[in-house]
């Protein structure tokens, strides 16, 4: 397959560069990794997801080199929550007609995806379907392995009454929300070609967090974390509290980025931002209070967490109170 050329040279160059070679099987029917010597009674880790309909506003705007950061950052986002390591990452990716320079820009975000997450992109898969997708039109999936010791796998039983609740800042609107997004353009009848904003804002790459968060777990920093993807904060953090606690979040405390104050000066309700972006908050901590301090020094200024809430006893998982300041 073309793609699989392409990711041998983009693998080829990169191992070269780095001055060694891991993979000697790329090419073949199935990539192989070694499980990293330094990890005890070790668990595999498994995520996959997509971009969306990101795709369209990358298809309208002729850009494809960012959207595959997008893809890698969906799933290793996740893996991290888990407390995983990533190893490598796969992707797939299905379209009309094969375009050399849409997928050369495409592998090319996925292979700088892989290298801000410190795992191996070590294969992929091309599929040319005419008869399922239109001219032009195309999707994409990845999948992330990762790793984690047995010992260190984040799970609810860490999360204790009093933890503080972090909010580290989203890079933008992420890969969630866009159906919504392009929706309203079209209603409001919107050139993003012609719209600096728009056209600088919604192609903004997802923020990959896992050289901060695996820092954060190499000191034994963070109690619990959450991934802040599709069903905004509520449903995200709800996955990772305990019965009987509740996480107690003060919506006043967000800071929004202006691509959010764009969407609901717009004419979206407050219930459907909260319940289909990130408002902001790209990922979130479950921490000590005495160790605030201390995670603050893992971040640079654009993605310094601050405090959002706490975690009390109570049978609702997720309260949110107040409102969010829309600038």
């Amino acid at each position: 397959m073309l793609l699989t050329s392409l990711l041998i040279s983009l693998l080829q160059f990169q191992q070269k560069k780095r001055g060694k070679k891991k993979f000697s099987n790329i090419g073949g029917f199935g990539s192989i990794t070694n499980i990293p010597n330094n990890i005890r009674q070790p668990r595999i880790v498994a995520c996959t997801d997509g971009v969306g309909t990101k795709i369209e506003i990358a298809n309208t705007l002729n850009k494809f080199d960012t959207i595959g950061i997008d893809l890698v950052a969906m799933s290793v986002n996740d893996l991290i929550v888990q407390g995983a390591k990533p190893l490598l990452f796969l992707d797939y990716i299905s379209i009309n007609k094969i375009d050399l320079n849409k997928l050369k820009a495409i592998i090319k975000g996925i292979n700088h995806g892989c290298n801000q997450s410190e795992c191996e992109l070590v294969g992929g898969e091309t599929a040319e379907m005419p008869d399922t997708y239109e001219k032009g039109k195309f999707d994409i999936a990845g999948f992330a392995v990762g790793v984690v010791s047995k010992n260190k796998i984040l799970n609810k039983k860490k999360i204790k009454e009093n933890n503080l609740i972090l909010a580290v800042p989203s890079s933008g609107l992420h890969s969630n929300g866009y159906s919504l997004v392009r929706y309203l353009i079209k209603e409001k009848k919107i050139n993003i070609k012609k719209d600096k904003f728009l056209k600088s804002e919604l192609l903004k790459p997802t923020k990959i967090y896992v050289k901060e968060i695996m820092k954060l777990l190499n000191k034994n920093l963070i109690n619990g974390c959450a991934n802040i993807t599709g069903g905004g904060l509520s449903d995200n953090i709800k996955r990772i509290i305990p019965d009987k606690l509740s996480a107690n979040i003060n919506l006043n405390k967000i800071k929004t980025p202006k691509i959010f104050s764009w969407l609901k000066n717009n004419g979206i309700s407050d219930k459907e931002m909260l319940k289909t972006f990130n408002c902001g908050v790209g990922f979130c901590l479950v921490v000590e209070n005495r160790n605030v301090k201390k995670i603050n020094k893992f971040f640079s200024k654009e993605y310094k967490p601050y405090v959002i809430g706490k975690i009390s006893k109570d049978k609702n998982k997720v309260k949110l109170n107040g409102s969010i300041n829309w600038l």
